[in-house]
Parts: structure tokens; C-alpha cells; sequence
């Protein structure tokens, strides 16, 4: 790829050039007289109307919004370098970290502008090569995408799920891993569910009852988990738990390696399990509770005979691992076997050890364990990063990891499990030279005092003029962790010389518990502020400027700059909210939302919760006679997690009150939902949109 950097032309005519010269020409979006009643208090609604999805002035709106967007985008000359910038370091090939299924090795390929990964195997790891699933031939458009894929213990049968247009329902396909041909019936109307197998002759899955109005919006609250048997009708499946005996809105379940035990996970919202097993070697054995609260997480990671090996953070806020006999499994019983340190762990097994993967403050470190807590050594990885993998069945003995950071493309290592010796698997050739660039960490201060940890990547010889255009990118929600992984969108930034932040905010997991804890419900706040406290220390830094920052984030990221956007206008002057949760008083309403309470609350929990949510919900503070950052909402028209009434929303309310020439513009993905399983191409075209309504509105005219 050639080396290119943003040209800054006629800089004492920069700021604001390109905002000028826009005159807003939005398509009119009308206004009802809708009104809610919160504890007595009425809340305006004027763009109710946008959440029907399925009423023809929304899709009109869509299409018209859609063109207006096409037509600002299609007139910035430096769009096109932008997605041949993209296109070109994107287009290497990507394997994945290998696992084994029964004789087969197995991984995935992208050739390196494929729409979608190829699932490939090998006999062995040195037989000839060979596809075994290859989603591009799903759909012409790309738009069926390939989501979990899950063997039968012997290897020989596979089930794997599609999504169609990045829904989050999904069909289940069964294969015979040695002919590839079908077996039996596809299951349909599959939503949140894993696949998992028992023996050959079934599996478990989960999902919701179809919702009668629109699949994409209408609220789905009881999960239930079914057994099918190979051969079987769909509708003849077994209710194993959920539904309205036990009504759950997540249920999940697999077996132990030994497949005795199924293990059941339950909840109600997405912090918080209720935990049970199933001995399948007592002919109609009753499910038995392990944990009979939502009040910690807990999984079974692993079972030796009728002793199991649970994860939980159960008096441990950065998590620990326990065992304990399904003769006594109360917590009084339970020994503790990798105990609570000051790093957040996660677990994972392979080759007869516990991998203890650490967090320290956001980075990887990670330590092998016997099953009696006996510490086997610290395992050396190739640098400061985010290591992956470590997992395989108890009878391997070189098992596989992943590490990359912002600046190192993802490498594959195998890993022996006895001598702790590790050598190079899959490296990749990708036109990016990772000594050219800088990622370091800083711990700046928020408003309260907080420290927070921010990774700042760059080009080496970067000024720090205050001139550099720079992303921050944020999330802070759901206890999860960002950490630093290489990215083609990433790379194209700051080669061609952009600065790319992303602060570690509360809400996230990267302290445990006390951290998700400090940024959700009436803490919220404090997630938006550790973001504007980042944003500040980049700009009085000199990293930055306000002219030249852009908030970006998707999801409950999207929610985060949103909010920022409508609390502090000036913090930046471009916004890039992605498929986010912007309308705080209704998310719940729709599909799992509900499902969302613990990190967020409701507005019907209490006159506090409502005034607290209200306060900062980005569609109910748009204010007139304030300039907002130039904005560009983006979404999918098929996403049913965060339903795209919340960007429709929020984007009408900024055009329409937006009281500067800052450009309100909403890119709305046809069959596209959420982000997963999204194409190449659709991912390529989407980055080049963003980069290219950032740069011309920070004034930078072209790349060279």
C-alpha cells in the first residue's frame, strides 16, 4: 500500500469551510401529537411514528433519508482514496486460529476481499486442504452470513446457524461432516441460542415464540430451551426449561466435555445468572439448582467425575474459579482453586490444564494451572496485547492462541502444554509496518478523581500541533472490556495520519465488578464523563483539537456519543453514533431490551430511575438553538437488538433542531443488522463513509 497523509489545505479557512458551504436539505420528517405519561409527567413523542417498521411512510422516510445522505456523501472528492486506501490494506489473507473436530483440523480463510470467511479443514494439520463451509454461496448479495458452528463430540456431524439480512433469527442447518450432505429438517425462528450437541442423536437450542407484529421490533421475553432430535419435526421439539413455567429471558445451556451433565444457564437480564444441571446418565434425571439467584455470574467450566469446576464471581468481583461435589454444591462447599487476585481472570481449558487469561489494565497476561490450583508458569507472550484462544479438548497436547494489538496484525501460535514451549502457526502478510507506528497507554483523570486508562496509537513523527484528526473511540457498558486488536479500518486511519484513542471507561470489565458497577443506572454518568475527560486530555495534550475530534461508538457505544454530543457540543466536531440505544424511555419496549435493565434501569422502576434516564437520554436532549457537531447516525434496517427507531429518532430531532450548518445525515444499511456477519463490502463501503464525512468536516479536503 503507498504511504499516504492528509494534506491540510488553506488552514486559516479550514474550520468550518465544508459546514458552510453545506445548506441543509433534509427530507421533512412529520411530526404527531403523541404523549407519554411518566409519574405524571408528559413526555413529548413527535416521531413515534418512525418505530413502525413496517407502515410504508417509514420505509419511504428510509429511502428518502438514504438519498439525501448519498448525495452529501457522493459530492467529497477524497471518499474514493478513502475506500482504495481501505480496500487495499483489507485485501491480505486472514486465518483464523485452527481448533480440531474428530480427524480434522479446522479453520477460517478470507483470500482477503471475500464477502465472508471460509470455514476450510485439513486431515490432520498436513493433509491437503479442503472447503468445508463456504458462506459466499449463502446469498449473491452477501446478505446471509454464517453465525455459530458446533460439532457433535466424535466430530462427525455438524450443526451450524445462518442469519439472513443480520438478523438476530436464525435457521439451523445439520451436516454430515464427512460428506457434507444434510441431515434432516432446518430449524427456523432461532434467536439467541447456542447449539449443543448430545451424542449423535441431538441437540439443545434455544429461542423466543415468533412475536405476532413485527419480528424485528416486538418486545420477545420468554426464552425457552428445547431439545431436537435428529430426524425429528421442529414442533414435535422438547421444552426442557423456560417459557411460562420458568420464564426466563435468556436461556442457555451445553454439556460437559464428559457429556454426562447438561448445564443450564438462566436469566433475566444480561448481569446475573441462575445456574442448574441435568445428570443425563439418570434416566429422566431432574434439573437441580447449582446457583437459585441472580445475584453473581457463575458457569461450570469443566467437570472431573461429579465434581465441578465453576467460574463465578461470587464474593469475588474480578472473578475466581471454585470446586465442588453435586453432593453438596451450596456455596458453604465450595474450595476455592484459582483464588480472586487484583487483575479481572477469565478461563478457558485445553490439554488437561486451566488457562487463567488475566486483564492488566486492558492487556493480556496469562498463567497455566493443574486442576488442583497448582500454578504450572506464566506463559510468554510476544508483547504488550490482547491474547486469545488458549481452549482445546483434555486429550491435546499443542493447543493454539492468537495475539494481536492496534499495531500487530492478529498471529496464530501453537502451544505446547507440557514444556510451555510456543512457536509461530499462521502469521500474516499485511502491507502495514508495524515499526512505523506508536501505541501507548496513559492513565488520565476524570471528573470525579477516577484514573482511566486510554491507548493512544499514531504514526511515529506525529506533531502534536493540536492539528491531528483523531477518533475516540469509546464503549463503557455490560461489563466489557476493550482491548487493544488490529483492525484494516484501524491501520487506514492512522497510516494516513489520523490518531486513533480509545479510553477504557467504566461500565466496561476491565477493573471487574466495582467498574462495571461505577458506570451503570444512576452512575451512568460517569461513562460520559470519563469520555469527555478523554477527549480533553487528548486536546490540552496537543494531540487534538476540538476541530479535529470525532466521537465514535456502536451499541451502548452509540448511546455513549449520543449522549456526549448533547451534553458538551463543543467537546467535538464530528459525532459517529452507531446503532445505538439513544431513546432511554423506550429501549425496553422493545425485542430482549428489557433484558438491559441491569446496566441501564427503566423509566417505569421509579420517578428517580425516570428523572435519571430522562436526563441524559440523547432523543429527549436535543435542544433548539444549539450547534451540535456535524453528526452522521448509522444503522441497519434489519437490526432487531437495538431497533433502528433509535437512530430514526434521534436523527429527526437533530435535523430539526440543529441551529448551526453542521450537516445531521443518517446511513441506514438495507439488509444489515446489528454488525455481525455484515459483508467485505458493506464493511469496506461503510468505514470509507465515516472517514470521509469526518475528514471534510474537520476541513481536510483530500488524502495524497
Amino acid at each position: 500500500m503507498k504511504k499516504t497523509a492528509f494534506i491540510l489545505l488553506n488552514l486559516s479557512l479550514m474550520i468550518g469551510v465544508n459546514a458552510q458551504s453545506y445548506k441543509k436539505k433534509y427530507p421533512e420528517t412529520k411530526k404527531i401529537d403523541h404523549v407519554d405519561t411518566y409519574f405524571g409527567e408528559e413526555v413529548q413523542d413527535p416521531y413515534r411514528w418512525l418505530e413502525n417498521d413496517l407502515a410504508d411512510d417509514t420505509k419511504k422516510w428510509v429511502v428518502e433519508q438514504n438519498k439525501a445522505t448519498y448525495a452529501y456523501l457522493n459530492e467529497i472528492p477524497l471518499r474514493a482514496e478513502l475506500k482504495k486506501s481501505l480496500t487495499e490494506i483489507w485485501n491480505y489473507e486472514k486465518i483464523s486460529t485452527p481448533f480440531k473436530e474428530g480427524d480434522y483440523t479446522y479453520y477460517y480463510k478470507n483470500d482477503g476481499l471475500q464477502q465472508h470467511s471460509v470455514l476450510y479443514r485439513k486431515l490432520g494439520e498436513d493433509g491437503t486442504e479442503e472447503v468445508f463451509l463456504d458462506p459466499n454461496k449463502f446469498s449473491k448479495d452477501g446478505s446471509v452470513s454464517l453465525s455459530d458452528v458446533s460439532f457433535s463430540k466424535d466430530g462427525s456431524l455438524v450443526a451450524y446457524s445462518i442469519s439472513e439480512g443480520g438478523s438476530d433469527w436464525r435457521k439451523i442447518i445439520v451436516l454430515n461432516a464427512k460428506d457434507k450432505k444434510e441431515v434432516g429438517k432446518t430449524l427456523i425462528d432461532v434467536k439467541f441460542s447456542g447449539i449443543a450437541w448430545k451424542g449423535n442423536d441431538g441437540f439443545y437450542y434455544s429461542s423466543y415464540d415468533k412475536p405476532k407484529g413485527s419480528e424485528l421490533s416486538e418486545k420477545t421475553d420468554q426464552h425457552k430451551l428445547y431439545y431436537h432430535k435428529l430426524g425429528a419435526e421442529q414442533k414435535t421439539d422438547h421444552l426442557i426449561f423456560g417459557g411460562q413455567e420458568t420464564p426466563r429471558r435468556y436461556v442457555g445451556a451445553y454439556l460437559t466435555d464428559d457429556e454426562r451433565f447438561l448445564i443450564i444457564s438462566a436469566a433475566n437480564t444480561t448481569t446475573g445468572n441462575e445456574l442448574y444441571y441435568q445428570d443425563l446418565s439418570v434416566p429422566n434425571g431432574k434439573i437441580k439448582p447449582i446457583v437459585n439467584n441472580f445475584d453473581t455470574n457463575t458457569s461450570v467450566i469443566d467437570n472431573d467425575g461429579e465434581t465441578f469446576y465453576l467460574f463465578t464471581n461470587k464474593n469475588a468481583p474480578n472473578n475466581k474459579v471454585v470446586k465442588a461435589s453435586i453432593n453438596d454444591l451450596s456455596e458453604n462447599a465450595w474450595q476455592t482453586v484459582i483464588p480472586e487476585t487484583d487483575n479481572v481472570l477469565s478461563i478457558s481449558t485445553g490439554g488437561g490444564y486451566l488457562f487463567a487469561r488475566y486483564l492488566k489494565d486492558a492487556t493480556s497476561l496469562v498463567e497455566q494451572y493443574k486442576y488442583d490450583g497448582t500454578k504450572i508458569r506464566k506463559i510468554d507472550l510476544p508483547g504488550i496485547g490482547s491474547a486469545s484462544g488458549f481452549g482445546g479438548k483434555k486429550s491435546e497436547k499443542e493447543i493454539y492462541f492468537g495475539f494481536s494489538n492496534y499495531i500487530t496484525p492478529s498471529t496464530s501460535y501453537k502451544y505446547n502444554v507440557e514444556d510451555g514451549s510456543s512457536e509461530v502457526y499462521i502469521k500474516p502478510n499485511v502491507k502495514f509496518k508495524t515499526e512505523d507506528y506508536i501505541s501507548e497507554q496513559v492513565f488520565y483523570t476524570s471528573k470525579d478523581g477516577t484514573k482511566v486508562p486510554m491507548i493512544i496509537t499514531y504514526k511515529k513523527g506525529t506533531k502534536k500541533n493540536g492539528k491531528n484528526p483523531t477518533i475516540v473511540y469509546g464503549y463503557g457498558g455490560f461489563n466489557i472490556s476493550l482491548t487493544p486488536a488490529f483492525s484494516p479500518a484501524i491501520a487506514t486511519w492512522i497510516e494516513n495520519g489520523g490518531i486513533y484513542a480509545v479510553p477504557n471507561l467504566r461500565g466496561g470489565g476491565e477493573y471487574g465488578k466495582k467498574w462495571h458497577d461505577g458506570g451503570r443506572q444512576f452512575n451512568k454518568l460517569n461513562v460520559f464523563n470519563d469520555f469527555i475527560a478523554a477527549t480533553e486530555y487528548l486536546q490540552t495534550n496537543k494531540y487534538t483539537s476540538p476541530d479535529f475530534t470525532a466521537l465514535s461508538g456502536g451499541s451502548n457505544g452509540g448511546l455513549l456519543v449520543g449522549a456526549t454530543e448533547t451534553i458538551n457540543p463543543k467537546i467535538a466536531k464530528v459525532a459517529l453514533p452507531a446503532v445505538g440505544v439513544l431513546d432511554m424511555l423506550r429501549y425496553h419496549t422493545f425485542t430482549a431490551g428489557a433484558g438491559w435493565g441491569y446496566d441501564y434501569g427503566t423509566a417505569e422502576d421509579s420517578k428517580e430511575m425516570f428523572d435519571y434516564l430522562k436526563s441524559y437520554s440523547p432523543v429527549h436532549n436535543v435542544k433548539e438553538g444549539t450547534c451540535y457537531p456535524a453528526t452522521l447516525v448509522t444503522t441497519g434496517d434489519h437490526d432487531d437488538r437495538v431497533v433502528p427507531a433509535h437512530s430514526y429518532k434521534f436523527a429527526a430531532n437533530l435535523q430539526a433542531k440543529q441551529s448551526c450548518d453542521n450537516p445531521v445525515l443518517i446511513r441506514i444499511e438495507t439488509k444489515a443488522g446489528h454488525g455481525a456477519g455484515r459483508s467485505t463490502e458493506v464493511v469496506i463501503n461503510e468505514t470509507a463513509d465515516k472517514y470521509a464525512f469526518t475528514l471534510w468536516n474537520m476541513g481536510i479536503k483530500k488524502i495524497k
